[in-house]
């Protein structure tokens, strides 16, 4: 080119990153090798918002070329931007190390007019004679404290340990004019990554969120202006038609999820399987009023022909652990109102059980006694004289919950919200749902940072429920004042029973009704 045209093209590469990395930038492709980086419409879309947006935030799927647009996004910044920093954060050294080696074959592979020159190449770093660097660094724990830059990459945000700790580290840093990209497949709910993606989405923080979808690349379904490309693929045995229905059918479906379909639920660790908790929040429900200054919701006031059952698990009341309690409809398994406070003292807790149990038809209490549980029965048994507190075998007030138990009464929970034993109506119970997760050392418990007072009062309802309905005879009744609009309970009529032989048996007596 004559040297006119040539500035015309560098101001034209300056001006547009879309045109510079679409029509300069080569990247290896697995399949066809090194390749021109053309462009797919998303590709573009995640361009035009790093321009227009400070904090981004990334939810994709595997195999987007998300981290190779970053890093081509980085050679664009440094290339034609004096004095810049940009600082690549990934899970490990080798991950670092490849993402930089990447931009380095891109610069290779640049026409000698894009290329200002090399100051500083070495495994971590590349600095051009702009004076404009990147670093790309592996995270640890003291990653925050050296990660000055104008513009912030962190790669797969949702697998790097204590990112929280590296993220609080560095925002003051890029607080005054810097800038920050997260971009990340999901890892599961309650870390980092999924808070902030979350509070993106209702603007509780600087981040724009953005989002894209396997169908969007041309390569894993059909797109108009990709023939070429089909008829490429299809020469080298790979057909298009099938690529969701092999994929899927070699992964378990948590992995589809989390790689393909970015689905938060269930792609972690977490207790209860995705499709339950995914089902659990179609069903919950606003439509509540509150009590004690909002600590408590309501969904159903009690009926007269109903019998209902409160759980409860203890605080001190101190702003640490919370005190929760739940009422459940003991003939339909229905959750009717719920509890939850870290401000509540044991005396204060105890009159408010005490009430709300009186005002649910007598319903039955049980209180797990561990530490300060025995304290709360007390109140109860002693101070209120409450006459329906649950006993175990041995006739002892209260749930003892030992780590053999635990188990146990976790797994009847899991159970019953796998069968729709019970239906949750909180968004709070649902939320606690979530973030209780199966830890590395195989425990049940919640993620770093929350709570599982809700998780653990309502394992123990469900254990008492069952214990109720296997060996308490059940009372029948007809609808109020015959109202055949007033929906019977769905459990009124069964009762399960042991015969001589020890097998467990279901009897129906809807033949007692009149």
């Amino acid at each position: 080119m004559e040297n006119k045209k040539l500035l015309e093209e560098f101001k034209k590469c300056s001006q547009d990153p879309s045109y510079f990395i679409s029509r300069y930038i080569k990247v290896t492709h697995p399949v066809r090798g090194l390749v021109p980086f053309k462009l797919y419409s998303f590709q573009e879309r995640i361009l035009e918002e790093l321009q227009r947006n400070r904090f981004n935030i990334l939810r994709k799927f595997r195999q987007a070329g998300c981290t190779t647009i970053a890093a081509a996004y980085s050679l664009w910044m440094i290339i034609f931007q004096k004095h810049k920093s940009v600082v690549i954060l990934s899970k490990g050294d080798a991950e670092s190390t490849e993402v930089l080696d990447r931009i380095k074959l891109m610069y290779d592979e640049l026409p000698d007019f894009l290329k200002p020159g090399i100051v500083e190449d070495n495994k971590h770093t590349l600095k051009l004679k702009t004076n404009s660097v990147i670093k790309s660094r592996p995270s640890g724990k003291q990653s925050g404290r050296s990660l000055a830059g104008s513009f912030l990459i962190i790669d797969e945000a949702a697998f790097i340990e204590n990112i929280d700790t590296i993220w609080a580290a560095v925002y003051p840093i890029i607080s005054t004019g810097g800038r920050a990209f997260v971009l990340s497949t999901v890892n599961g709910i309650g870390n980092w990554y999924h808070e902030v993606y979350q509070n993106s989405l209702v603007g509780e923080n600087s981040f724009n969120a953005i989002d894209i979808r396997w169908q969007e690349h041309p390569e894993y379904s059909f797109t108009e202006g990709f023939e070429d490309l089909y008829a490429e693929m299809a020469e080298k045995g790979l057909d298009i038609h099938k690529w969701e229905q092999i994929t899927k059918a070699n992964m378990p479906t948590k992995q589809w999820l989390q790689e393909y379909e970015c689905s938060f639920l269930g792609t972690g660790d977490t207790f209860v399987e995705g499709e339950i908790l995914k089902n659990i929040s179609l069903q919950t429900s606003e439509k509540y009023y509150t009590k004690y200054n909002n600590r408590m919701r309501v969904w159903q006031d009690p009926q007269p022909h109903y019998s209902y059952l409160i759980s409860c698990d203890t605080s001190l009341g101190r702003d640490r652990d919370y005190s929760a309690f739940h009422i459940i409809n003991m003939y339909n398994g229905q959750q009717v109102a719920e509890f939850y406070s870290n401000r509540t003292a044991i005396n204060d807790f105890a009159k408010i059980l005490f009430n709300e149990g009186t005002l649910y038809n007598i319903a039955s209490i049980v209180c797990e006694r561990n530490t300060i549980g025995n304290n709360l029965i007390d109140w109860l048994y002693n101070i209120y004289e409450y006459e329906n507190l649950w006993a175990d075998d041995k006739g002892e007030l209260g749930f003892q919950v030992t780590a053999k138990n635990r188990e146990s009464i976790l797994a009847e929970l899991e159970e019953a919200l796998r069968t729709d034993m019970i239906k949750i109506n909180s968004t709070r119970t649902y939320d606690e749902l979530m973030t209780f997760i199966i830890s590395d050392n195989g425990k049940p418990q919640a993620e770093k940072n929350h709570h599982d007072d809700l998780v653990m009062s309502l394992a123990l309802a469900v254990h008492t429920y069952k214990n109720l309905l296997d060996s308490t005879p059940m009372e029948f009744a007809t609808r109020l004042n015959n109202d055949e609009s007033l929906p019977l309970p769905s459990k009124m009529y069964k009762h399960t029973v042991k015969n001589g032989f020890g097998q467990i048996t279901e009897e129906d007596y809807k033949w007692l009704i009149k």
